[in-house]
């Protein structure tokens, strides 16, 4: 073991001769025998941190996994795996984030940087230990000390890097469904949107745009003049945003294809024959994306949708996900032959139920193919977690490529942290279940804690039926998150905000409106987040360290201002919440609303109407908010409007840039800055506007610790 010292409280360590998966961003290191002492090391066939953990110890972290914001009581594996039905007992879903924060008598973060798997027992086996398994040895490990974890945190965010960064259009509301299937059925959907009046910013195409589901072909049947067609979408207000998927199809004649084994660009199996597995289109290739001549070739094929004007992509199935192969296909079916004239008892059937079942995402299968890394040959299960990650990383490179100054769309399934530089997550195939609206809340915090900024939830559940009062009440929450999309699929109920009976309609329609309000808020909190390497996304223990805080899992924090308390049970018309020091209560059921009351600090239950959602605004603090309009480009900039909630001085820093480029890098944005100071029985406010020529207007509505309210106007005109 090696071991460095970054600064005086970050600490690497490196075992055998580990693969750089590129996600820590170091400039320097000096060597330091020094380490944190407190974590016992076991070495064996594998490698094994100890923790004795107290039992006030909180475990943050851990990015896209089940359970609470706390992790304690668990096991969690990071392999990243297809598997859409999130019940309690699955310990792995579509992300590999191998970080964690210990909050107790010790304080202190660990980063595991493996690609393979590395499992992570909070308690589980032992109640008051923390035991972190890694299964490959040859690995760099991460020790971050910190007074606090929210301090941890922001050292970690240093070290991995900037965070991606999308187009402003991609803060609105954006319509998918499994199932659309033709230019047809598209333009009735954003046809509905416009005759509804409902905001709405990207329509998306599911794997049924392409041609027998081959990567970068357009079915030319059901879209015939594809480019005239998203251009027509485009001048409507809606951008476009198709799927691509990590398998290539093995079919002569197919460019991509050709390509691919011409040139050895696919992970081949042991006996360096392009390895075959079946996907969407059926039996398929790999693309190898840790090889950079493949990742350059695959990137710059987006090219082919971008020069039809698209500006958005998101990739899928990139664990990768396997439906079968040869391999698993071939022993099902002498299984279920050798089963045929047999008497199958209970043993015996689920036998060969499970040879079919297994067939999908086998180890096995993991096992048996292989990549090639600067002309060393590396077994896929050695790297299974950075597949996806570098499948994203070569679409992020071709698009700056294709156009260097130019914003695009683009989010993943599969995820590791340093993924986080290229694109955004959406949290994978979840079910429209109440207990996956509570799962959504409580993982943003955590996957904000592993640098990912641009997420968000299949809005309404993807899987299964939903109902009308499910999706009202995801959609007050999802309004709140980067990625706003709505997805559902093929077979079940349609889920867009009209799909419904009419008052649905209008509340989702209110709830869109508001979030089209707020953009003005969440894109400003979004991008200082972003620039300064900070969370948009926390657990509310992170800025109040009362002890009730720590334990409290269903409400958050949004930016420097909003504490949320979402309802996410069936049929409430209210909710417990605690309040860590007086707040505003705002529940709008439309952007207009005034609807405000001071609510006092401690335990309280609120009524909240299903119509009303509810929004806390912290003390001293205020939100940004503007006219909602039917997509972000036709947002009104001259006139920003003000609700602060001011006991004796607040302060806020309003960001803004061209929302199109990356020349705020360049220092190339503007910023407004507004102080509100109460002053006796009046409040005195100050605006310093640096380099914002759009807002000419700024209008207060100021709400004192009685609830008393103060309306003033300040304007920016010279």
């Amino acid at each position: 073991m090696n071991s460095f010292m970054i600064d005086k409280n970050i600490f690497k360590y490196t075992f055998g001769n580990p693969i750089d998966t590129e996600t820590i961003c170091l400039e320097g290191e000096k060597k330091d025998e020094q380490y944190i002492k407190f974590v016992k090391l076991e070495e064996g066939e594998d490698l094994n941190l100890i923790y004795k953990m107290d039992d006030s110890d909180i475990v943050y972290g851990l990015g896209e996994n089940q359970r609470g914001i706390n992790k304690r009581g668990y096991i969690y594996e990071s392999f990243c795996t297809d598997d859409p039905i999130h019940t309690e007992n699955k310990k792995s879903l579509y992300g590999a984030h191998n970080f964690i924060i210990i909050d107790g008598k010790d304080k202190f973060g660990m980063f595991i940087d493996s690609p393979s798997k590395v499992v992570f027992d909070v308690g589980y086996s032992k109640r008051d230990e923390l035991k972190v398994n890694i299964e490959d040895k040859n690995v760099n490990i991460y020790m971050i000390k910190g007074f606090k974890p929210k301090d941890i945190v922001r050292k970690f965010l240093k070290i991995i890097g900037d965070t991606y960064v999308p187009p402003k259009w991609a803060f609105g509301y954006q319509q998918s469904r499994w199932s659309y299937k033709n230019e047809k059925e598209i333009n009735d959907i954003a046809n509905k949107f416009i005759e509804e009046d409902i905001p709405c910013d990207a329509i998306y195409l599911d794997i049924d745009y392409m041609d027998k589901f081959k990567d970068f072909t357009i079915n030319k049947k059901d879209f015939p003049n594809f480019k005239e067609f998203v251009s027509n979408l485009k001048d409507k207000g809606f951008r476009l945003i198709p799927i691509i998927d990590a398998g290539v199809k093995i079919e002569k004649g197919y460019k991509v294809y050709e390509e691919g084994i011409k040139n050895n660009y696919f992970c081949s199996d042991k006996e360096e024959n392009p390895f075959m597995a079946a996907v969407w289109p059926g039996r398929c290739h790999f693309p190898d994306f840790l090889n950079k001549d493949t990742r350059n070739w695959f990137g710059l094929k987006y090219k082919i949708l971008t020069d039809l004007g698209i500006e958005g992509f998101w990739n899928d199935m990139n664990e990768p996900a396997i439906f079968y192969t040869d391999r698993s296909l071939k022993e099902a079916i002498k299984s279920a032959k050798d089963s045929e004239k047999k008497n199958l008892d209970i043993y015996s059937f689920f036998d060969l139920k499970d040879k079919f079942t297994n067939m999908s995402n086998n180890l096995e299968d993991y096992k048996s193919f292989y990549h090639n890394v600067d002309g060393k040959i590396i077994n896929h299960y050695k790297v299974h977690n950075i597949f996806g990650y570098n499948m994203t990383k070569s679409a992020a490179e071709g698009l700056k490529q294709i156009e260097p100054n130019k914003r695009f769309l683009l989010f993943s399934r599969s995820s590791y942290i340093g993924m986080h530089k290229f694109s955004g997550i959406w949290t994978g195939d979840n079910s429209s279940w109440w207990s996956e609206l509570l799962q959504n809340i409580k993982m943003m915090p955590s996957l904000n804690m592993c640098g990912f900024l641009y997420i968000g939830a299949d809005t309404g559940g993807f899987g299964n039926d939903s109902d009308s009062e499910l999706v009202i009440r995801w959609t007050q929450f999802s309004m709140f998150t980067p990625l706003f999309r709505n997805h559902s699929a093929l077979g079940t109920r349609s889920q867009e905000p009209f799909a419904f009976d009419k008052t649905t309609t209008n509340i989702t329609k209110n709830a869109i409106k508001i979030r089209y309000a707020l953009i003005p808020y969440i894109y400003s909190e979004y991008m200082k987040a972003a620039i300064d390497r900070n969370l948009y996304f926390s657990p509310i223990s992170f800025e109040y360290d009362d002890e009730i805080s720590r334990r409290v899992e269903n409400q958050i924090l949004c930016g420097d201002s909003i504490m949320l308390a979402p309802i996410y049970e069936q049929n409430a018309k209210g909710r417990y919440v605690y309040l860590p020091e007086d707040m505003l209560l705002w529940k709008p059921d439309n952007y207009l609303s005034k609807n405000y009351k001071v609510v006092k600090k401690g335990h309280r239950y609120i009524d909240v109407d299903l119509k009303e959602i509810p929004i806390f605004i912290r003390k001293n603090k205020m939100i940004v908010k503007t006219e909602a309009a039917l997509n972000v480009e036709k947002i009104e900039d001259k006139q920003l409007n003000i609700i602060a909630f001011v006991e004796d001085k607040a302060k806020y820093l309003y960001y803004d840039d061209d929302g199109k480029t990356y020349d705020f890098k360049k220092g190339r944005f503007s910023t407004i800055a507004i102080e509100i100071e109460k002053v006796e029985d009046d409040f005195k406010i100050s605006v310093k506007n640096k380099g914002n020529r759009l807002v000419k207007k700024i209008n207060f509505e100021i709400i004192d610790i009685e609830g008393k309210v103060y309306t003033k106007t300040i304007s920016l005109e010279k």
